[in-house]
C-alpha cells in the first residue's frame, strides 16, 4: 500500500509523531510547593478548573470514535488515531496532578480528598455542552451527511476544543505562569497545558480543513456552521465564566471578559480562514506553535 504523503492529514499524523510527549514525564515537584501557598478560594479555583478540563478531555476522548468510523480515506483515520490517543493522554495528565498535587495538597492541609468526578464542580451548561457534542458525534453512525458532519465539526473542534479547550487553557497558563503576581508560579502545570493546547492546535486546524472543503465544494453553506456555533457559545460562556463557572471577574489571572475577548478573535479569526475562498488554514506549524 502506498500512502499519500503530502496529504495535510498526513502532515498533521507526522507533527503528532514527531511532537510525542509523556504527560507522566512532567516534573511535579515545584507545583507541590506553589499549591502549598495557594489561598483556599484560589486553590477551590484551581479544582474547579481543573475538574471541568478534565472531564473534558475524557468526554472528547469517548466521543472521537464516530469520526473515525465515516471518515473513509486512510489519511484521516491515521491522524485521528493520533488525536484519540492525545485526547487519552489529556485526560492522564489532568488526573495523574489531581492524584500527585491536588491530593497531597489536600492531605497537608488536613482536607477529604476529593474527587474530579464529584457533580459539584459542574454547572449544567457544561452538562449540556457536552451532552450536544455526544449527540452530534454519535448522529454520524445513523446519518451521515455533509450538513451532520458540518455540525460534528462545529461541536467538537471549533467550539469544544477551538473555544472552550484553548480559551481556558491559555487563561491557566496565564494565570500559573511566571507573570501573575497573585498567584504562585505552577510550572508543571504549565507546561502540560502548553503541551495539551499545542495538540488542541492541530485537532482544530483539522476539523477547520474539514470544514473548508465542505464550504468551498459547495457542500453546505457557511451560514450552517455559524448558526451551530452560535447555539453553543452561550453554554461555553456560562461554563467559564457563570457564577458556578471557571472564572470570576474578582479572581486572580485573566477576568472572563479577557478570555471572551480572546475567543472570540480566534474564533472570528478561524471562520474567516474556513469561509473565504481567499484565506487559508494555517500549516500544522503554526497552529501548534503558542503565543502565550
Amino acid at each position: 500500500m502506498q500512502l499519500s504523503t503530502g496529504t495535510r492529514a498526513h502532515n498533521y499524523y507526522r507533527n503528532a509523531v514527531e511532537k510525542h510527549w509523556d504527560p507522566h514525564e512532567i516534573d511535579l515537584e515545584a507545583d507541590l510547593e506553589g499549591a502549598a501557598e495557594l489561598p483556599e478560594p484560589a486553590f477551590v479555583g484551581l479544582k474547579q478548573s481543573l475538574a471541568l478540563f478534565g472531564a473534558g478531555e475524557e468526554s472528547v476522548t469517548e466521543d472521537l470514535a464516530p469520526l473515525a468510523v465515516v471518515l473513509e480515506d486512510i489519511g484521516d483515520q491515521m491522524f485521528l488515531t493520533t488525536q484519540l490517543y492525545e485526547e487519552s493522554k489529556h485526560t492522564d495528565f489532568f488526573d495523574r496532578y489531581w492524584r500527585e498535587v491536588i491530593h497531597t495538597e489536600e492531605e497537608r492541609r488536613g482536607q477529604e480528598l476529593s474527587s474530579p468526578t464529584d457533580e459539584k464542580w459542574f454547572n449544567e451548561p457544561y452538562d449540556e455542552l457536552f451532552e450536544r457534542n455526544e449527540q452530534a458525534m454519535a448522529r454520524l453512525l445513523e446519518d451521515d451527511t455533509p450538513e451532520n458532519r458540518a455540525r460534528a465539526h462545529c461541536h467538537y473542534h471549533l467550539t469544544i476544543e477551538g473555544i472552550l479547550a484553548q480559551t481556558g487553557y491559555y487563561g491557566l497558563t496565564l494565570a500559573y505562569g511566571e507573570n501573575e503576581p497573585e498567584l504562585p508560579d505552577l510550572p508543571g502545570l504549565v507546561e502540560g497545558l502548553k503541551l495539551v493546547r499545542s495538540d488542541e492546535g492541530r485537532h482544530v486546524g483539522f476539523g477547520m480543513a474539514k470544514l473548508k472543503s465542505l464550504v468551498s465544494e459547495g457542500e453546505v453553506e457557511p451560514d450552517l456552521l455559524r448558526e451551530t456555533v452560535d447555539e453553543l457559545v452561550p453554554l461555553v460562556q456560562e461554563s467559564l465564566a457563570g457564577d458556578d463557572g471557571a472564572s470570576s471577574e474578582s479572581g486572580p489571572g485573566p477576568s472572563p471578559a479577557d478570555l471572551a475577548d480572546y475567543a472570540y478573535t480566534k474564533h472570528e479569526q478561524r471562520m474567516q480562514q474556513i469561509t473565504s475562498a481567499s484565506e487559508q488554514i494555517p500549516d500544522v506549524d503554526e497552529l501548534t506553535e503558542l503565543e502565550a
